[in-house]
């Protein structure tokens, strides 16, 4: 179905993110997929010595994952969001690699209000913190799209897909505060750019809303194992399983889809139940 596709992952943190089992069924339908984690670069150069060797980590963490579980000749690259020159740097090495893109998936978010799977309330949230948080959930979708497009990168009849959370639109019962507000703007900006790109070459672009999943970084960051069985129980369907998101989101990958502007529920029902 993918045959012949290329499309960008970011996101993926270990084995177990959402992001790695929707590369995984990409590549299982013939596509291809380029990986980007975050990492030292040239443009990091005034960071703390401790910073640099977090980042070298984190980075060494998601390449052996990747390799892992797609393969050893995957190809990784280095991408940091908040900064455009990494980003511009990224589409460089794409072009010079002749790598053209149908797609990718937008599975970045940050929140250093949440500590402990405690999180601050909102009128303690400086604007930094807000701002910061805001920059790499929602904001991230727009600067990612504008340099690829500028550059090109970008093929007519691409898809976009974000992920997402019911926190955009509803108070949890676990803690979610000043990320929520970021997912609801990842949402209208997915909506906004939906009509914007589909008029310019025909790119859809849609979001995705998943059940509470404790297997990433991610999840473990927020939620206890109550909560995850709370959701599981409530749901009619129980909660969706990571394979069940790769699925939906293989569904609006396909070339020549006329699904967009779509902010999709993959969780079992759980978004019907009061």
């Amino acid at each position: 179905m993918l045959e012949g596709k290329t499309y960008l992952i970011t996101g993926i943190a270990d084995e177990n993110s959402l992001a790695m089992y929707v590369a995984k069924k990409i590549k299982e339908n013939g596509g291809q997929v380029v990986c980007t984690g975050l990492g030292v670069s040239k443009h990091h150069s005034k960071l703390s010595d401790k910073a640099k060797a977090f980042l070298n980590k984190t980075y060494d963490d998601f390449q052996k994952s990747v390799h892992s579980v797609l393969g050893k000749k995957t190809h990784t690259e280095i991408l940091d969001v908040t900064l455009p020159e990494s980003i511009e740097a990224f589409c460089e090495k794409l072009i010079s690699k002749n790598i053209q893109l149908d797609g990718f998936l937008h599975a970045i978010a940050m929140d250093k209000t949440i500590r402990n799977k405690v999180v601050k309330p909102l009128l303690d949230v400086s604007f930094q913190e807000f701002c910061d948080t805001m920059e790499v959930s929602a904001y991230s979708l727009i600067s990612l799209t504008s340099h690829l497009f500028k550059n090109n990168l970008l093929n007519a009849d691409s898809s976009i897909c974000s992920l997402s959370y019911i926190a955009a639109s509803k108070v949890t019962f676990h803690p979610y505060r000043n990320i929520s507000i970021a997912k609801a703007a990842l949402e209208r900006i997915t909506v906004e750019l939906a009509d914007e790109l589909g008029r310019k070459n025909g790119t859809r672009v849609n979001c995705l809303r998943f059940s509470p999943y404790m297997g990433s970084k991610a999840g473990n960051a927020t939620l206890n194992e109550q909560d995850v069985q709370f959701a599981h129980r409530k749901s009619p369907l129980g909660n969706a399983l990571p394979e069940d998101l790769a699925y939906e989101v293989l569904n609006l990958l396909r070339p020549n889809g006329r699904t967009t502007g779509e902010i999709r529920h993959v969780d079992g029902g759980y978004n019907i139940m009061g």
